[in-house]
């Protein structure tokens, strides 16, 4: 999505939460400071080739979800890229899966992000303003490349293409690099795995608005989004699927 289209949605999200932009531009600051020289430039010409006209599993991290069963899609080729959000990268390294592509910012098993680097799955960080220790703890552990995102303006080195939490983070991406169509693998807007209440509530409204935005992403692309059951069914999502419910 064009950053000019994003930016009302994410004031919205901000003004909600009550996240001040300064420290969102010092997180922004600290990352392209702690990227490595191989991973500056801009980033959408280096992911595009390994998602461009493929089949994208986004994978989420909803309880009891699992790996995305990739045997159960037809045989496709070139193959599907799976492209996790966060945690779900370690879900999918125990299930034999090495990610395309881990979308993060750095408050899940890190240690799995790391791992699937060295791997060969692309890792995209994210600076925000209540991440920058964990940025100046992580960057450099990667051993292979490191793409940077951030909430503001896109610039040299640091993408945005829209998305708010990583799930959602992960589909804009996968649209933005020309996926031919988008399987959401592992999303649950309504299932809230916290067990401190005041986490949870906090949880609950970043789901809602991630849910909120994979509609409005379905909505504004050509590219197909599709909910990816447990039973194997798909179910389209937007305004098209919702005026036939």
């Amino acid at each position: 999505m064009r950053y000019e289209r994003w930016s009302p949605r994410y004031d919205a999200i901000r003004a909600d939460f009550g996240y001040p932009f300064d420290r969102e531009e010092v997180a922004a600051a600290t990352l392209e400071r702690l990227l490595p020289e191989r991973s500056r430039g801009e980033p959408l010409p280096r992911l595009a080739p390994k998602v461009v006209g493929r089949e994208a599993v986004v994978v989420g991290l909803a309880p009891g979800a699992g790996p995305p069963p990739l045997w159960r899609l037809p045989g496709m080729t070139p193959a599907p890229a799976v492209v996790v959000a966060d945690g779900a990268a370690r879900t999918c390294l125990d299930a034999g899966v090495v990610p395309t592509i881990v979308v993060t910012d750095l408050d899940g098993p890190v240690e799995a992000e790391v791992e699937a680097n060295g791997r060969g799955s692309v890792v995209v960080v994210h600076a925000h303003g209540d991440n920058i220790p964990a940025l100046e703890r992580w960057v450099a552990e990667f051993p292979g490349e490191v793409v940077g995102s951030w909430a503001g303006v896109p610039r040299d080195g640091l993408l945005n293409v829209g998305g708010f939490t990583d799930g959602d983070r992960a589909a804009y991406l996968a649209e933005a690099l020309g996926a031919r169509r988008i399987l959401l693998w592992g999303f649950d807007a309504r299932t809230v795995d916290e067990p401190e209440a005041a986490a949870r509530a906090t949880k609950a409204r970043k789901l809602a608005w991630a849910e909120r935005l994979l509609e409005e992403l379905a909505d504004a692309s050509a590219t197909p989004v599709l909910r990816w059951r447990r039973d194997g069914s798909l179910a389209q999502l937007g305004s098209a699927a919702r005026s036939t419910r």
